[in-house]
């Protein structure tokens, strides 16, 4: 989840609210990926759950990464809940059930992800196995009991977890026992950001179908290959989905503001308090006319705290978050910023996507969103199956990131981060589906086998 921000300058006119996304573009030889993946720690020992608190929880998994890399940490009151690379900009967080996320730094290459990703999950390692703890790389908890899973300190999250019952039934399980994969990409303009917006919109259940890998709930298989996926259905549908709207003409920056002005509020935060506004409209405090902040206006900060608590298939802040994959190992997470990378950094290959997605209506690509989670590569679009499209959509990104032609010290170009997904692909078979396999022959119908085979 984001680092709430703090900026008290007062916003005046909606037009503020715009010009703050507009802000994002950037010339192309500027653009940088930044890749952000959680992963779920346990301890070895018995494949429980990790604490925050404790001499070998996730309090002093922090403190001997603060030790170990020399990143800053991020306090809320006595507790702390993150790192930050303030030289980089990259960062650690903690996920409500103490999913352990590294935010990475904004890199020109694949191959810096590759290295920034390997060398992070080194570090944890490092520190973690002398905690007796290791980390799960699926896409979601395949053992614990929401009950059973811990609760991180942060108010933002105390806040959420009271709200979510009130507005779906599994946005619990999205808080506590889910884990991601995702990339940032940049834009050039608002029509670069537009058309970038509906291809990755288009494509996001492509992206899950490939990375599919949460099969397994509380021991057994949950009759899903991406449940993370199937939870985000029924988490909020105020401020989730597949957004129809940005394919309207006329969509762009004003549109998706006034899409997020309507959006339930969560929190106000003022100094080091979380006020708790959950359900409320943004619309009266930036009017001053909040009920239970009277007297307040929006502020710059509330506004990009509130952007960030909109979860749709892919986020507009000033970048776009493509949010659709599940975790998992160090080549499924650089294959994940590899697919989209090469899709929407190459202008060629942008447009070869927007032929293969530009006449599927709403309503398919609801019915596709719907479908992937349990089907993934084997469901189907306007008459085609979704491995059908993955392998065009693959040559589409391997072209792109060919044309890029960044190469790392051996002389490869940037390809080689996509044999992970395009492997996928052509047998047919999800990481999902592999772990299935596993589950009903060699793992002789337990998880725990995953807690080693499995883990970072």
């Amino acid at each position: 989840m984001a680092r709430d921000v703090s900026d008290t300058t007062p916003i005046g006119a909606r037009s503020e609210l715009v010009d703050w996304i507009a802000s994002g573009e950037k010339p192309r030889e500027t653009w940088r990926l930044g890749t952000e993946h959680e992963k779920i720690p346990f301890y070895k020992a018995d494949a429980s759950p990790v604490p925050y608190d404790g001499g070998r929880g996730i309090r002093a998994l922090l403190e001997g990464l603060q030790e170990r890399t020399g990143w800053a940490p991020i306090m809320e009151g006595d507790h702390p809940i993150g790192l930050a690379d303030e030289t980089g900009g990259a960062a650690i967080s903690l996920e409500p059930g103490g999913q352990f996320e590294l935010s990475g730094a904004p890199l020109k290459t694949l191959h810096e992800t590759a290295r920034e990703t390997a060398q992070h999950l080194a570090d944890a390692k490092a520190v973690g196995e002398k905690l007796g703890l290791g980390f799960l790389t699926l896409g979601m908890s395949p053992l614990w009991t929401r009950a059973e899973t811990p609760v991180m300190p942060k108010a933002r999250y105390r806040i959420m977890t009271n709200y979510m019952p009130k507005v779906g039934s599994l946005g619990l399980d999205m808080m506590y026992r889910t884990s991601t994969v995702q990339v940032n990409m940049d834009y050039g303009s608002e029509a670069d950001m537009v058309k970038k917006l509906r291809v990755s919109l288009a494509l996001q259940p492509v992206a899950t179908a490939i990375f599919a890998n949460s099969p397994f709930t509380e021991g057994r298989p949950n009759g899903y290959l991406s449940m993370r996926s199937e939870i985000w259905r029924d988490t909020d549908r105020d401020r989730t989905g597949m957004m129809a709207f940005a394919f309207e003409d006329g969509f762009g920056y004003e549109r998706y503001v006034d899409w997020v002005l309507d959006v339930p509020m969560y929190f106000v935060k003022r100094d080091a308090t979380y006020h708790d506004v959950a359900g409320s409209s943004f619309r009266d405090l930036f009017a001053g006319r909040h009920p239970r902040l009277p007297g307040e206006r929006a502020t710059r900060s509330d506004w990009a705290n509130h952007v960030s608590t909109v979860f749709p298939e892919v986020r507009l802040k000033r970048y776009l978050e493509m949010r659709g994959a599940d975790v998992g190992n160090l080549e499924h997470i650089v294959a994940l910023s590899a697919f989209w990378t090469g899709l929407l950094y190459d202008e060629t290959a942008l447009d070869g996507a927007w032929e293969l997605v530009k006449n599927w209506s709403a309503e398919q690509r609801e019915q596709l969103r719907a479908d992937v989670p349990k089907q993934a590569l084997k469901a189907g679009i306007a008459g085609r199956s979704v491995q059908d499209i993955a392998r065009d959509v693959l040559a589409l990104s391997r072209a792109g990131l060919a044309r890029r032609a960044y190469r790392d010290e051996t002389g490869r170009d940037e390809t080689v981060h996509l044999a992970y997904a395009e492997e996928i692909v052509a047998s047919g078979r999800t990481p999902a589906e592999r772990l299935l396999e596993l589950y009903h022959g060699r793992w002789n119908g337990s998880v725990m086998p995953a807690f080693e085979e499995y883990a970072f």
